[in-house]
């Protein structure tokens, strides 16, 4: 889980990257939840509040001015 000063150090492609790689994991854990195969049942909310820290920060970049 990477803190809210690591995410606002990253431009916004790593950014874009990062969102891509959570949302593929997201996609993995629902699949693996589906099949009972989840094992680490907290890692679910633990990608959404990333995604939702990554997606503030996007959209927080996208209303600067100058941006």
């Amino acid at each position: 889980m990477a803190s809210a000063t690591d995410i606002r150090a990253k431009s916004v492609d790593e950014l874009k990257d990062r969102l891509v790689e959570l949302k593929k994991e997201q996609f993995n854990l629902r699949f693996q939840k589906a099949s009972g195969q989840l094992e680490n049942t907290a890692r679910v909310s633990a990608v959404r509040k990333e995604i939702a820290q990554v997606k503030t920060v996007l959209n927080e970049r996208r209303a600067q001015p100058g941006a």
